[in-house]
């Protein structure tokens, strides 16, 4: 496993942040993982899109696009996984011992790992804590993800890979690390970004390339609902098996849309 931080090269155990950067002690930053097939990190420039929009959202400088590009080269370059997951982190930099910023400039860290794949279905589990619609930090990929630690941890002692979250409104709104997309009578459904959600990379690319509606969904559909998927970088099209304790044995809109989605990938590394 290999970093770039600020400019140095190094393996992960000796990649060195200071103690006090804002993005350790108070999760003020914002990051984007990517997923890497065969050493090319895949859907760079929406990812470092987002990266800026999140960035500027925390009224923090936007981030050096060619000096990231670079980063994130280097790092493949070290260790070109055949499946592989990268992440970017940019942090307000060093600071004091509270909320109040520093002036020392911003930390960029880059870091690669192996990746693993999914198994062809998941259950998730529908979260009893909701998502803060109205939370400044709505919508944006922040290092402040304590909420979403705690309630993956909670889906795992159900046998879920995801927890599910609903809203203050209690409309259906995304997964921990994820978007979520249903199927009711033929139609693929997805929650607008005004339920909060993340305005996740493979949700747009699902936009773009399928014929999909974004609409406000109560969280009860999710027991109702003919099919459901999630979306992310790591995930692509995840067909879901099981809602708590709800089965969904058969998904046939998803399989396809899932094999579509690959071959669309394989056929451009980098769609704009």
């Amino acid at each position: 496993m290999w970093s770039w931080v600020n400019g140095v090269v190094s393996p992960v155990d000796e990649a060195v942040v200071q103690v006090v950067d804002h993005g350790f002690t108070v999760g003020d930053g914002v990051f984007e993982t990517l997923k890497i097939e065969q050493g090319v990190p895949y859907a760079l420039t929406r990812h470092l899109r987002r990266l800026r929009r999140s960035a500027m959202g925390l009224a923090l400088p936007p981030p050096d696009e060619p000096l990231v590009r670079q980063a994130v080269r280097e790092v493949c370059q070290r260790h070109p996984y055949d499946l592989g997951v990268l992440r970017i982190t940019y942090t307000s930099g060093p600071g004091p011992l509270g909320s109040v910023r520093g002036d020392q400039g911003c930390t960029l860290t880059v870091v690669s790992m192996p990746g693993r794949p999914w198994p062809a279905s998941t259950r998730i589990h529908v979260s009893r804590w909701p998502r803060n619609e109205r939370s400044p930090l709505a919508g944006l990929k922040t290092t402040s993800y304590a909420e979403n630690a705690v309630a993956l941890a909670a889906a795992k002692q159900t046998g879920a890979s995801e927890a599910v979250m609903g809203n203050l409104a209690g409309e259906l709104c995304e997964g921990t690390g994820s978007n979520v997309f249903v199927v009711v009578a033929g139609r693929v459904l997805t929650p607008p970004l005004s339920s909060g959600c993340l305005a996740g990379v493979t949700r747009g690319l699902v936009l773009d390339w399928f014929e999909v509606q974004e609409v406000s969904l109560p969280l009860s559909v999710l027991a109702t609902a003919d099919e459901v998927f999630l979306t992310s970088c790591t995930r692509d099209i995840h067909p879901v098996h099981a809602v708590d304790d709800r089965e969904i044995p058969v998904w046939p809109v998803t399989a396809a849309m899932a094999a579509q989605f690959r071959a669309n990938c394989a056929a451009d590394v980098d769609p704009l």
